[in-house]
């Protein structure tokens, strides 16, 4: 009964989020057939051209995305200098975590599609109802999100760092 409800539930999703395709991502790729099937079961998709707010900094948030195609540009305003790009997000990157982990914070930084792009998206709800029902989907995700969170913070440390020794020079 596992094995056919596995087969259904990729039957049905096929067309909108290829399983092989989740895979690639970091934020999923620990996960076994059967939880990459139900992820697959919940993701929405959508197609936006270049130039297109996805949403702007402190807007609330309700889905985390990822990048099946193109690029996704996450920026800040920056007063008196304008725009500043924090990361230009490619395929199987994705984004939005930090306000599904917090959900008291609103949007960090604007979504801007950088060139053409196909997303995917899963709805906070969505997950929330997915990973409540399944504790070894909770806890891969969670600890997935957690890696992210240090790579993304041991980034900005070193870039941090880079930016106070220019001072000292400058």
């Amino acid at each position: 009964m596992q094995l056919r409800r596995l087969l259904v539930i990729a039957d049905l999703r096929v067309v909108s989020m290829d399983v092989e395709f989740l895979k690639t991502i970091d934020l999923f790729s620990n996960l076994d057939a059967l939880h990459l099937a139900h992820l697959s079961s919940i993701a929405g998709r959508s197609e936006h051209k270049a130039g297109t707010v996805l949403f702007e900094d402190g807007d609330s948030g309700s889905e985390i995305y990822v990048v099946g195609e193109g690029k996704v540009r996450i920026s800040k305003m920056v007063p008196g200098i304008g725009e500043e790009a924090l990361a230009v997000l490619s395929s199987g990157a994705y984004f939005g975590e930090m306000e599904y982990i917090d959900r008291d914070l609103n949007r960090a930084a604007r979504a801007t599609i950088h060139e053409r792009a196909v997303l995917y998206t899963f709805g906070y709800q969505e997950l929330d109802d997915l990973m409540g029902s399944d504790r070894d989907l909770a806890l891969a995700i969670t600890s997935s999100m957690l890696r992210t969170f240090s790579r993304r913070l041991r980034s900005t440390n070193d870039k941090l760092t880079a930016m106070f020794a220019m001072a000292q020079f400058g």
